[in-house]
């Protein structure tokens, strides 16, 4: 019995020994083929850094203002009894616009004709007794005036007349009509509104820190966004010699062209004043940095020997850098990077320095200064 149980023991020694002396080879396998496996490399896109030159330009925002405009109101009272214009439309300096009743004042410039040719004959009559002697001077004097008095006169009713006829005092486009045929309008009563809008006023402000980088006719750029589509450009008319003692700003007025009148008098719109100098900078897509509470950083691709082959290829190496400011879809570079050197621009998040990797820019975003995205 005893012999019975021994052998079993060895039996079962053998079998366990035999199992792990199997998985032991196996484990020893996995982990030489582990050591034997080189880790494929990441596919990135990149570019080259490069030096280049940024206009300079100043952001604001502002309201557009008329080069002219005024509500036309009327001088004198009367009734309407012809409208010659309608909403919206465009008209010239002079054109009528309305007409009010002069049936009374014509009446009176015709007995005020009438004095005065009366009066212009007196004179004549009285200029030839003054050359035979036969009347006096104070008659003489008195002719005179009373024919002054009379043109006078005569000038007054013309000049009423002329107020009851309302022109357009300047070219430009007309607003709602506040008035209608036959209504009785007193002195004051608003007709009409008036407005040139091609060119038109851009009115901002901008910090006193950027006023000596003013001065007239500097460019200026505007945008709207009855136009997202649209640039609408210019140049600054005036500054306002007057700092605002509350915001510490300074108005600035320019003059915008407006052909197809799209801007309109009282909208907001974003502007910019574009400066005569280029600032030097070295931009970087936006794409290829790695914004971090630490500090924000890029990576590097460098020729190097990859650990895993012993084989010269591109790896990556993570470079904290300095940004300054972006435009469109670049950020500058104030510190970290030098020109000549290859960063990646996309997919920075699942990268890590001494990852080896391949360039492939078929897929790469496209960057631009301007973007214009279609769903923005």
């Amino acid at each position: 019995m005893l012999r019975k149980l021994l052998i079993t023991a060895i039996a079962v020694a053998i079998l366990v020994g035999s199992i792990v002396y199997a998985k032991l080879g196996q484990f020893s396998a996995m982990g030489e083929a582990a050591e034997a496996m080189v880790v494929p490399p990441e596919t990135v896109t990149a570019v080259t850094v490069d030096k280049a030159l940024w206009e300079q330009s100043i952001a604001a925002v502002g309201t557009l203002e008329p080069v002219q405009g005024v509500t036309v109101s009327t001088e004198v009272g009367g009734r309407v009894t012809r409208i010659d214009f309608t909403s919206g439309e465009a008209v010239d300096a002079g054109d009528i616009l309305l007409q009010m009743d002069t049936a009374s004042e014509e009446a009176q410039l015709a007995s005020a004709e009438a004095s005065a040719a009366l009066a212009q004959a007196d004179l004549t009559r009285v200029r030839a007794m003054g050359e035979r002697k036969l009347s006096s001077q104070d008659a003489l004097d008195a002719a005179e005036a009373k024919a002054k008095e009379t043109l006078a006169q005569v000038g007054n009713m013309r000049a009423l007349i002329a107020k009851k006829t309302i022109r357009a005092p300047f070219s430009g486009r007309l607003g709602l009509r506040l008035v209608n045929l036959g209504q009785v309008l007193q002195a004051g009563d608003r007709i009409v509104s008036l407005h040139t809008l091609d060119p038109i006023y851009m009115d901002f402000s901008i910090p006193q820190q950027r006023l000596g980088d003013l001065g007239r006719d500097i460019g200026v750029r505007v945008f709207a966004d009855v136009a997202p589509a649209e640039t609408f450009t210019g140049k600054i008319l005036a500054v306002d010699p007057e700092v605002d003692a509350r915001t510490r700003s300074v108005r600035v007025r320019a003059q915008i062209a407006n052909p197809g009148e799209q801007l309109q008098a009282g909208m907001f719109a974003r502007v910019e004043v574009v400066l005569p100098d280029q600032q030097p900078v070295l931009p970087i897509p936006a794409t290829a940095v790695l914004y971090a509470p630490y500090g924000d950083s890029v990576f590097v691709i460098e020729e190097q020997e990859v650990e895993q082959t012993g084989e010269i290829g591109q790896v990556l190496r993570q470079q904290f850098v300095r940004l300054g400011r972006s435009h469109g879809d670049f950020v500058d570079v104030i510190d970290g990077l030098d020109a000549g050197e290859v960063v990646v621009t996309s997919g920075a998040f699942k990268l890590r320095s001494g990852t080896p990797v391949v360039i492939d820019n078929r897929l790469a975003p496209k960057a631009s200064l301007e973007p214009n995205p279609s769903d923005s």
